[in-house]
């Protein structure tokens, strides 16, 4: 056997191997019986590659098996859980979702026209089927350096006003708005409140409430706090399957009800901020099936999803009169929380 064929093989080994660690590295810790099958087929493939023998019917057995455990494990999800599949590092962020469903078209737009461009914080006009919409989202960048870059996806004030400039450019030019929410919180630090985060939030309350133009406000990961909610007011407001959405983390809940961590599965459940119990709660008008597994296991399918549920609640809202739509999205809003005692 030549050396160059060794190499090969020596390199097609590593490659697989290097793939199996890496697969095994993005696994949560609920996950593990999968991981281990992940793992079992991995070497069947291995022992088919290098002496040929015909493995097809033991790696169809594991295949199969690996979607039993994973429909098993995914249809009793704790709520702690849920929290973890949203923040998992393959699942896509807001750049990848609108470049798949725009097709490409989409171009972003700059500043707040006062401070800066907050790369936290992206949007900017694209074309779904022909119609153009206005994106707006959190963006937590897709490796260390870009999340460091990304302020890992928790927008300062300057943020939150180009949303708002960019939002009454849509309402100028007659064009629906999509944001998509996904955020540990607004930047906490404290230059972000010498430039006035709070006031830069609520006035973005104010205004997502009266805009003339369809708004669509999707939760695609984490919906942390005032963070979330700035962008959050819509006719529409809809989670996928494992994301949260509370005025607190679980972590954070914990560590200031019980001074440490250690409770964060305790304050998960307490919260209630899963998708079912948000829709149960009447807080958000529904919830976008992900792919078994979660969203970042089929990244088409997701984006297939989410985009036909915009262009249905966008064909819906815009039979409306810009009026009612503003009356019934206050309305709404208006109603939660409210309690009528006998």
């Amino acid at each position: 056997m030549s050396k160059k064929f060794v190499f090969q093989g020596i390199i097609r080994i590593l490659a697989l191997q290097l793939i199996n660690d890496l697969l095994k590295m993005n696994y949560l810790d609920f996950e593990k019986p999968i991981a281990e099958l992940h793992e079992q087929l991995e070497k069947m493939k291995q022992v088919a590659e290098k002496s040929g023998v015909d493995v097809s019917k033991t790696t169809a057995d594991i295949e199969q098996k690996i979607k039993e455990t994973r429909t098993e494990i995914f249809s009793n999800l704790t709520p702690w859980q849920r929290v973890q599949v949203s923040r998992h590092p393959d699942r896509p962020y807001t750049l990848a979702y609108i470049d798949a469903i725009t097709n490409g078209t989409f171009i972003e737009l700059h500043g707040d026209r006062t401070v800066k461009d907050d790369k936290a914080m992206v949007g900017g006009f694209g074309s779904i089927d022909g119609k153009t919409v206005m994106f707006i989202g959190q963006q937590k960048g897709i490796n260390t350096k870009m999340r460091q870059i990304r302020n890992f996806g928790m927008p300062n004030p300057e943020g939150y006003r180009k949303a708002l400039r960019l939002m009454k450019m849509a309402e100028k030019f007659n064009k629906p708005i999509v944001t998509l929410i996904d955020t540990p919180g607004a930047y906490p630090g404290l230059e972000a409140e010498e430039r006035g985060q709070g006031e830069a939030i609520a006035r973005n309350l104010l205004e997502m409430a009266q805009l003339k133009v369809p708004v669509i406000c999707i939760v695609i990961g984490e919906g942390a706090s005032g963070g979330a909610l700035g962008i959050g007011i819509g006719d529409k407001v809809l989670m996928l399957e494992n994301t949260w959405y509370s005025v607190i983390s679980p972590e954070s809940c914990s560590s200031i009800l019980w001074r440490n961590w250690n409770n964060k599965e305790r304050a998960a459940e307490a919260l209630k901020l899963t998708a079912e119990d948000m829709l149960g709660n009447k807080l958000i008008d529904g919830i976008i099936p992900e792919p078994l597994g979660g969203a970042h296991t089929n990244h088409e399918e997701i984006f297939t999803t989410v985009k036909a549920e915009i262009i249905k609640h966008i064909t819906a809202l815009e039979k409306l009169d810009p009026k009612k739509r503003v009356d019934l999205r206050i309305e709404k809003f208006c109603d939660m929380g409210v309690v009528n005692e006998g």
